[in-house]
């Protein structure tokens, strides 16, 4: 995947109309439980999922020492452009909608991809306990209608979100999970973010 290759999981529940593809968050990959659970609930839901690696192998060994580049919202980006490009050339994928779900650093990768990509692709984004302000230059050129959940006791991430939900410059919304902190973890709280995404998805997937 442009400068390294990174594998993939993808899941298509019959009938599915639309593909989530899933950008994790900074020391995270696709064998994240959160995401995973996430994407189980997008499947019930009818919608394909894409989680993928946005790190190789030897990016993720050196990644634990120097921890350089999981702020390096370029190279995420890129990487995620890419898997975006294969989701539109792979026979089993390429007449679905495609819509992008990020999680902490790898929200600002989503929405910078989103920024970058053709409206007619991207139908929607959701951040997870997001850092959109690392995408602060592409906020005002996402198009996708975006939707950013935090948690109520992720302060100081609640805070970088409201600025940023002022600079898009789409249809946005922030939901905020009462009494969860930045990684879900409580009792509940990532059934409701997979709740507030699955309602967003298909809300705005294309008929």
């Amino acid at each position: 995947m442009g400068r390294g290759s990174s594998p993939g999981d993808l899941t298509i529940p019959d009938d599915a109309r639309g593909v989530v593809l899933f950008a994790h968050g900074s020391g995270s990959g696709r064998h994240s439980p959160r995401n995973q659970a996430v994407a189980a609930a997008l499947n019930e839901r009818g919608l394909a999922t894409m989680l993928t690696d946005l790190l190789t192998e030897a990016e993720e060994q050196l990644e634990a020492t120097t921890r350089h580049l999981r702020f390096d919202i370029g190279l995420l980006t890129e990487r995620l452009l890419v898997a975006s490009d294969w989701l539109a050339h792979d026979p089993s994928t390429e007449h679905l909608p495609l819509g992008l779900f990020g999680a902490s650093t790898g929200a600002a990768a989503a929405l910078s991809a989103a920024a970058q990509s053709d409206p007619e692709r991207v139908y929607a984004v959701v951040s997870r306990g997001g850092r959109p302000d690392l995408a602060q230059d592409a906020l005002a050129q996402v198009r996708a209608p975006t939707l950013l959940i935090v948690g109520g006791l992720d302060t100081t991430v609640l805070a970088l979100n409201r600025d940023a939900l002022e600079q898009l410059q789409t249809e946005r919304d922030l939901s905020v999970i009462p009494g969860a902190t930045h990684l879900f973890e409580e009792p509940g709280a990532l059934e409701e973010v997979s709740r507030l995404a699955g309602d967003w998805f298909e809300h705005h997937v294309p008929k």
